[in-house]
């Protein structure tokens, strides 16, 4: 048998160099996780297969508007539509407006006071700015009161064809009122463009945002705590589209006129009891555009 002799300097490098093998093969790894199989992932975007998957245990009231006007979570049917039809959508189908809304004489559970503090608002919207009224796209209403307990307005007032300012509100614990409004930045909009809406309000420390098409668009969010922040009132109601003044008995007299019924349509509302993280506002828009 024949022996290889090495002297100490060959045989350190030999040493040193398994070593750094040893380690390459290691790092790629460090904790031994287990191997992930990729099938599982196949035709997810995000993680997600569709919306429904995400933040499903928050998800407190939905509209899917596949020829069905109810609030699917409680099943609730709203008490008066008007001139409201449907037509292909994001995802299936979604509810078109000309000069409609839906009216529910209800509070649902999920939006009473101890029940929302904190809330994720998605939809999908067509509308283009009208230059002489406000569009209410929905309102958690107080009845016989002009001011909801939150307001989501899109100021549609305008007639600029690049700039759609979206300008939620709510009513404060202490019974004052907190707006926000989109300063710079305008997502893509039109009465036949699909631009998915958000809001998001966190209740303990008063950040109310804005998004657009996937993107915080630029706003005041931070809206104070204390009697600052917002507060889901009772009695309340629900109105999809349209204000109090827009619906025939409803008015509120004395008010301004600064809404008008609702044209043009919606998709997907879908109210959250919590804030979503970033990349799950990201995720819906993703997954909408996917039809998902």
């Amino acid at each position: 048998m024949k022996f290889i002799k090495l002297n100490k300097n060959k045989l350190a490098i030999l040493l040193a160099s398994s070593l750094i093998v040893s380690a390459c093969k290691k790092d790629g790894n460090p904790n031994n996780l287990p191997d992930v199989d990729a099938a599982g992932y196949a035709g997810k975007i995000d993680g997600y297969a569709n919306a429904d998957e995400v933040y499903s245990s928050n998800l407190v009231a939905y509209w899917s508007f596949d020829d069905t006007n109810n609030e699917l979570k409680s099943n609730s049917a709203p008490t008066t539509a008007a001139n409201a039809t449907y037509i292909t959508g994001v995802k299936g189908k979604a509810i078109k407006f000309a000069a409609g809304y839906l009216y529910y004489a209800k509070q649902f559970d999920a939006l009473k006071t101890d029940a929302l503090k904190s809330f994720t608002i998605s939809s999908w919207v067509q509308i283009a700015n009208n230059g002489s009224k406000k569009t209410m796209l929905m309102t958690i209403a107080r009845p016989s009161t002009f001011l909801g307990s939150l307001d989501y307005r899109l100021n549609t007032n305008s007639s600029s064809t690049t700039m759609l300012g979206i300008g939620p509100r709510f009513t404060t614990l202490g019974g004052g009122s907190q707006d926000n409004l989109n300063q710079n930045l305008s997502p893509a909009f039109g009465a036949s463009v699909w631009t998915h809406l958000v809001l998001t309000y966190n209740g303990t420390t008063g950040i109310f945002k804005i998004w657009a098409d996937g993107r915080d668009i630029g706003s005041y969010n931070s809206r104070g705590t204390g009697n600052n922040v917002f507060k889901a009132y009772e009695p309340g109601e629900l109105i999809i589209g349209a204000h109090y003044n827009n619906i025939p008995g409803k008015e509120i007299a004395g008010s301004a006129a600064d809404f008008v019924a609702m044209t043009g349509s919606i998709d997907e509302l879908r109210i959250y009891n919590t804030v979503l993280q970033d990349a799950s506002i990201k995720a819906l828009y993703n997954l909408g555009k996917a039809g998902k």
